[in-house]
């Protein structure tokens, strides 16, 4: 949605040179657009059955909390390697410059339970995909992947190619 874009801001080098960050504070910042964005994503999916939302560390907490308390579901994390402190299963996934993993408590989902993935960003897809595995492991339906942003020049959504995508604003390009 093009007036929420506005609320995204650009930062240039960060985290590293050569990349352009988008920075969502200003949008969770203002009260109103915070409260946009949440209707928005929930809306989409207020015909389907959810019944957790899960959120990947760390900025997909942010946004996937207040879903799931507007969509009256539980609430689950995913996050990176030692950081959950119960029994957890991992999925590593493939980085342009290397690995990485990410972890969910093993009782977090049960079987048969609809899920909606959230995160804040998609671009490569990588994390998102990784987090599909790990729902699906334990036996969980994804019924939809959320994102706020998406960068579209990454092709991120071809690797989710095989579920309900859906984000909020989009990028086509790094500037």
């Amino acid at each position: 949605m093009e007036d929420l874009k506005k609320y995204i801001r650009n930062i240039l080098d960060f985290p590293k040179k050569g990349i352009m960050f988008r920075d969502i504070t200003p949008l969770l910042n203002n009260p109103d657009t915070l409260k946009i964005a949440v209707e928005m994503i929930a809306n989409n999916y207020k015909d389907i059955k959810v019944d957790k939302v899960v959120g990947i560390e760390s900025r997909g907490f942010i946004l996937g909390a207040i879903l799931a308390y507007k969509m009256k579901t539980g609430f689950v994390p995913v996050r990176k390697p030692g950081k959950l402190p119960f029994e957890t299963i991992k999925e590593e996934y493939k980085l342009e410059y290397g690995f990485d993993s990410i972890e969910i408590h093993k009782d977090a989902i049960k079987a048969g339970e609809n899920v909606l993935l959230h995160d804040d960003l998609l671009a490569t897809g990588g994390t998102a995909l990784a987090a599909c595995k790990l729902i699906e492991k334990l036996g969980g339906k994804i019924v939809g992947v959320s994102f706020l942003i998406e960068l579209k020049f990454l092709n991120g959504r071809e690797k989710l190619k095989n579920y309900n995508v859906h984000s909020l604003i989009s990028f086509s390009s790094e500037l």
